[in-house]
């Protein structure tokens, strides 16, 4: 009896061992010699976008998620660089959790390629690849490069914003835009207090303009004053064929230990509608800065050497001295220059 009672012992003993074999096999596999990137084809690698196709699907991609040897929520990111350029110039689109197969318009596809500075009316050649990531621990791993030529179309158009905010001048107003020239117009004004009255003009001038009938209703030559309905940066959309206008709030700041409120609150930043850039000039000390959206940590970017990332590490700020920061979301990109 006693022969098998150790002999139970032992199995149990070996059972455990290898158990904790495949254990440390499992966290090998984890490692960055073990992951395999996402793969990505797309449906086709030649298209030529012009209003008559903006609406249609004109281009899908299909991706096999990639393998980091463990089971774990994964964040795809499809980039889309200009060919040879190694994606200096990127524009990221986050891929839906879990999709594996995904369809972009001619408006959506050539907003994104425009974006990234090239001309219309004529082929340009793009470089498209997937960046995969778990957490901060894990390397971030990209897929292998999809080639796609496209021709843009030329497609946008302005709206302008003068009032109360900037002394009714309309030659000096805010701008809102539409990439696509849909009807659909957005911008980011920074108003200084609520209720802060402005028309909409469809040129550097009073010959037209849209004024508010309704909440959220607007008339074209018609309505009167719109007001902001609270202080601070408030994106605007306009919808001139549905005659609608709406807002929400669209703040990013600063906020770290170089910043002039540390880590408790934000430095709030303002937006360049002309340049699609953000900007700020603040005195920092010697620290850490990052980059947050509406006041709150759900959507922060960091970052090293002028290149954004989502969730990034704190930007160090070396010195203390006044800085003019400049942050292209677009890009990715920011720079901070000290008088």
């Amino acid at each position: 009896m006693k022969t098998r009672h150790y002999l139970g012992i032992m199995l149990l003993f070996i059972a455990l061992f290898q158990s904790c074999k495949k254990d440390e096999t499992r966290a090998i596999l984890a490692s960055d010699e073990g992951i395999k990137p996402a793969t990505l084809s797309l449906d086709k690698n030649n298209v030529t976008l012009s209003k008559d196709n903006a609406k249609d699907t004109v281009l899908h991609l299909t991706m096999i998620q990639p393998d980091f040897g463990f089971q774990a929520a994964v964040t795809n990111v499809l980039q889309f660089g200009l060919k040879g350029d190694n994606f200096k110039t990127v524009k990221e689109v986050v891929i839906p959790s879990g999709r594996t197969t995904v369809g972009f318009t001619g408006y959506e596809l050539n907003s994104y390629l425009l974006s990234l500075g090239v001309p219309t009316g004529t082929a340009s050649d793009f470089d498209v690849r997937l960046k995969s990531s778990i957490n901060a621990k894990i390397t971030v791993v990209f897929s292998a490069l999809a080639s796609l030529k496209a021709v843009p179309f030329a497609s946008t158009s302005y709206l302008y914003v003068p009032g109360a905010y900037q002394g009714w001048d309309p030659a000096t107003a805010e701008s809102l835009v539409s990439p696509t020239s849909n009807g659909i117009y957005t911008g980011i004004i920074l108003f200084p207090e609520v209720n802060s009255e402005f028309k909409i003009t469809t040129e550097r001038n009073w010959a037209n303009s849209y004024g508010q009938t309704a909440d959220g209703k607007i008339a074209f030559n018609g309505g009167g004053n719109i007001k902001a309905p609270r202080a601070g940066n408030l994106e605007i959309e306009v919808n001139t064929t549905a005659n609608t206008i709406s807002f929400k709030d669209h703040n990013w700041g600063i906020i770290g230990s170089a910043t002039p409120k540390g880590w408790d609150a934000d430095t709030d930043m303002k937006f360049d509608n002309a340049n699609q850039v953000w900007k700020l000039t603040v005195s920092l000390t010697a620290g850490e800065i990052k980059f947050r959206k509406n006041h709150d940590w759900g959507t922060n970017f960091g970052g090293a050497n002028g290149t954004l990332a989502a969730g990034g590490a704190n930007i160090a700020v070396a010195s203390a001295g006044t800085y003019t920061i400049v942050v292209d979301f677009n890009a990715n990109t920011y720079t901070l220059t000290k008088k």
